[in-house]
């Protein structure tokens, strides 16, 4: 009898097991397949020269993360970095009032704006960007509304507004999913206990929902900062993101290996926010 009560216990221990097993390898199969396989293959590009036609020579050098320190290549990161900063700024100061209102809406009301939030992403990526060349060229929609002949297009300005128009949905959603979750009775009791709309949002309301506010600002850092479609079209040759950088590595200037090593950067100040993002939800 106690043998057999032993071994129910490591049996259940080794079924459980095998349903985590059976659960997760497809998951962990897609990573490993799908993203750790190609990231060793740019880490170990890195290393490597470029040949004389283009391609990998397997020979070990240093020389391409020295060209990182390259001012022109600098340049092109900081300029990323300030376009993809102003739009997650501006997406939040837009994103949060229009979470902070659909959160208060009635509940049939909160579907539709919802609806309404990601509609534009039932539109192909590609046809949304160039539309805003239909709007912003010379005999454009708005130069015929204002009567004027303004230059609005191939501008870092315009940039900003293509990356915030394609991305404004991904602050909009978390920080509706943290001001949703709130307690009203939080609110309400500040309010009891004399405090004004705004300090009841600036004690109660905006620090609850500062993990909201850090996912959304990331949902729309990452994909401003390495895009590369948004600057080509609406950007022109005059603006050139870290996105388009690499690209033309790898399928202009057939250097791969310089490709992987700004990959690689790209990579490495994405950890960065990765990691401040955990460090201030923690502490929030």
């Amino acid at each position: 009898m106690k043998s057999e009560v032993k071994a129910r216990p490591v049996s259940r221990w080794r079924g459980r097991r095998l349903g985590a097993f059976v659960f997760l390898s497809p998951g962990v199969t897609y990573l490993i397949v799908l993203l750790l396989v190609p990231l060793a293959l740019v880490l170990s590009n890195t290393v490597f020269q470029r040949g004389r036609f283009g391609g990998i020579v397997y020979e070990f050098t240093t020389e391409n993360f020295e060209r990182l320190a390259d001012p022109l290549y600098l340049g092109v990161m900081v300029t990323s970095l300030k376009l993809a900063a102003l739009t997650t700024l501006v997406a939040l100061l837009i994103g949060y009032p229009t979470a902070y209102v659909i959160a208060q809406l009635p509940r049939k009301w909160k579907t539709v704006a919802l609806v309404a939030i990601v509609l534009p992403f039932w539109t192909n990526f590609i046809i949304r960007v160039y539309a805003w060349i239909m709007l912003l060229s010379g005999p454009g929609l708005v130069n015929s509304l204002l009567g004027t002949q303004l230059e609005l297009l191939y501008k870092q300005g315009t940039i900003v507004a293509g990356l915030l128009y394609s991305y404004l949905p991904l602050m909009v959603l978390p920080l509706y999913a943290a001001i949703e979750r709130l307690d009203p009775q939080l609110r309400e009791a500040s309010a009891n206990l004399g405090a004004s709309g705004l300090t009841t949002f600036r004690k109660v309301t905006l620090p609850l929902t500062v993990p909201g506010v850090m996912t959304g600002c990331l949902f729309v850092f990452v994909p401003s900062f390495g895009n590369f479609v948004i600057p080509e079209i609406l950007g022109g040759s005059k603006s050139i993101m870290v996105g388009n950088l690499i690209r033309d590595q790898f399928l202009k200037a057939r250097d791969w290996p310089f490709g992987a090593t700004l990959a690689l950067a790209l990579i490495a100040v994405l950890i960065v926010l990765l990691l401040a993002q955990a460090w201030v939800a923690r502490r929030a």
